[in-house]
């Protein structure tokens, strides 16, 4: 049972923490003042990016910014291509597509994750099959990947089949859970072997690495968000990252209302979409981009005040995972239940600190709820106790 006074110790920890960065000393009140989860940091070339593209008058989807930006992240993520989008789930609905999932097709995902992850793969007329997570990484497990399609897949010429549905299971989604690392070479080696192609949600991943390699390049394909809760924001924006340079112009082509190249025909050869990112946004994310390290390493120095001063309060920081090089996004506590969770939440929150639960499981959601599933037992162990805290960086 958490008490009550443990609480109230973190509450202090984390206005003393982060209160001295928003309130001028001259400013003696700070009652009421709430403390995000997570906000965004402008402190290097936002504003002079942003003039030198309102000046240039190109402020909609091309422009210099955008090249940029797509050659910056090939550098970071160390991959052959990029494509910026209007926000990460365009992205990942862009993926799965170019992955080959087709209306009424099966992917293989976790429950633990965000609502878009699941809706991506319904708006492609397509059906989750939901996994579960480790407990460590809280991102989908292998053992559970390799048991499902052990017990309940048909490996066949062209891919793997569902021995319940009989439908065609076109990608496994894993997604990697608040920038931790899910164990993605284990998934890709074992959905090798069953001819399915892996998308990773790296969503909130940017800057995280496992075992040396960025997250977004393991993947045949891999989607990114820059939403404005992220490590680094352009507002909204998002990206698909892959070494296939085919299925690269494909995914500009798609996204660029699959408008053939011309002077000045407007002839569209395909069902395209309007998901390319604005000029205006892409240099917001670029001179973003141009703080990630600033930014991770202040998140990191957080994380570490944090462990030290939690150490003598009984409640747990969660540990980054083996392997990973963290980006430290959005830190966690897990409490010992869900009347503690809950209990947590409500103390925090009416003391002006903004706490989050993780996310409700997907096949909790009316929309889901029909979708097939193995146990879930660390997915729900995980949902009763993971809560979020104060994450932004002090720069």
């Amino acid at each position: 049972m958490i008490k009550e006074n443990s609480i109230n110790e973190l509450v202090s920890f984390i206005k003393k923490l982060y209160i001295p960065k928003y309130i001028s000393d001259r400013e003696k009140d700070t009652e009421g003042y709430f403390i995000p989860l997570h906000e965004p940091k402008f402190f290097g070339n936002e504003k002079k990016y942003l003039l030198e593209t309102i000046d240039s008058t190109f402020v909609s989807s091309v422009g210099a910014f955008v090249d940029r930006f797509e050659n910056e992240m090939v550098s970071l993520i160390n991959i052959k291509r990029a494509i910026a989008l209007v926000n990460g789930t365009a992205a990942l609905q862009i993926c799965l597509r170019l992955a080959g999932v087709k209306s009424s097709d099966e992917v293989l995902t976790q429950a633990l994750t965000f609502i878009a992850t699941a809706n991506s793969i319904d708006y492609l007329g397509a059906k989750p099959i939901f996994l579960d997570v480790d407990r460590d990484t809280m991102g989908l497990s292998p053992n559970a990947l390799e048991e499902f399609l052990n017990d309940n897949v048909e490996l066949r010429d062209d891919g793997s089949y569902n021995k319940k549905t009989g439908k065609k299971i076109s990608a496994c989604v894993p997604m990697h859970t608040f920038g931790f690392m899910c164990r993605i070479d284990e998934i890709i080696h074992i959905c090798k072997k069953w001819k399915i192609p892996v998308i990773e949600d790296s969503a909130e991943a940017l800057g995280s690495f496992y075992k040396g390699k960025s997250s977004g390049s393991f993947g045949l394909l891999s989607a990114f968000s820059f939403n404005g809760n992220k490590i680094i924001t352009c507002g909204g924006g998002g990206a698909i990252t892959t070494n296939n340079d085919e299925i690269a112009n494909q995914a500009k082509h798609l996204t660029t209302t699959a408008k053939v190249p011309h002077q000045w025909e407007f002839f569209h050869d395909k069902v395209g979409y309007n998901y390319r990112m604005p000029n205006l946004n892409a240099a917001l994310a670029c001179a973003q981009l141009e703080k990630l390290d600033i930014i991770k390493k202040s998140k990191k120095n957080i994380y570490e005040q944090y462990q030290s001063f939690l150490k003598i309060t009984g409640i747990q920081l969660v540990d980054i995972p083996k392997n990973t090089d963290w980006n430290y996004w959005l830190m966690s506590v897990l409490l010992e239940n869900k009347k503690d969770r809950d209990m947590f939440l409500e103390e925090t929150n009416k003391q002006g600190i903004m706490t989050r639960p993780i996310w409700t499981l997907m096949y909790r959601l009316p929309m889901y709820e029909r979708a097939q599933r193995d146990s879930q037992k660390n997915a729900e162990y995980l949902e009763e106790r993971i809560v979020n805290i104060p994450s932004s960086a002090l720069v």
